[in-house]
């Protein structure tokens, strides 16, 4: 399935928004203030198309990659550019180019995925569990060989949900990627019944 109908679409979209919500509250308490995540855009597309929409395979991105394990396999992708990953750092209080860096952005990460991961498991009923979270930060494309070296066969959608971030006052962006197997994102769809 490469295509998907309004419908199904309006699915996801609506999945993204219950996730974000429970993502926001989530970071609200880990940042001690005020945290909106909205989903301006939801799009499935084929995988490569996704990563082009993220933007140029030589753009410096920091990544944080989250296996799902369960009724559904899949990988969750978070990538945050050079800049917001900064806005974030200092929310945390971290410099940009500490050596805890990574590890503060891979916990904002695991927050945001697990917060996803548990919103589509209470929507659909499927029993999903996050694994640890991997970060790295490189060029887009070489943080996405990895991942695709490294999951389950990807199916040739992955769903891309663009997402902005709202602290205080500070805004940032995040683009997070469900990449599940090929027979994923039809179970998915079955179960939020708008199946093809």
């Amino acid at each position: 399935m490469s295509t998907l109908n309004d419908l199904q679409l309006d699915a996801l979209r609506e999945l993204a928004n219950i996730g974000s919500g429970t993502a926001s509250t989530a970071l609200s308490s880990m940042l001690g203030r005020a945290v909106d995540i909205s989903v301006p855009t939801a799009q499935a597309l084929p995988f490569a198309d996704a990563v082009d929409a993220v933007g140029p395979a030589e753009k410096l991105v920091t990544g944080v990659v989250i296996g799902v394990v369960g009724d559904m396999e899949a990988t969750v992708l978070l990538l945050l550019g050079d800049r917001d990953a900064g806005i974030l750092c200092g929310l945390l209080g971290v410099d940009p180019d500490d050596e805890l860096a990574p590890s503060a952005l891979g916990e904002i990460g695991n927050i945001v995925g697990a917060s996803y991961i548990n919103a589509l498991g209470a929507m659909t009923g499927l029993e999903m569990e996050p694994e640890p979270p991997q970060s790295a930060t490189d060029m887009l494309g070489a943080v996405v060989a990895t991942v695709l070296a490294s999951g389950p066969d990807p199916g040739d959608v992955a769903m891309l949900l663009d997402s902005q971030l709202h602290v205080e006052g500070e805004e940032c962006g995040l683009s997070f990627m469900l990449v599940p197997t090929p027979e994923g994102v039809d179970d998915l769809l079955n179960r939020l019944g708008v199946g093809g």
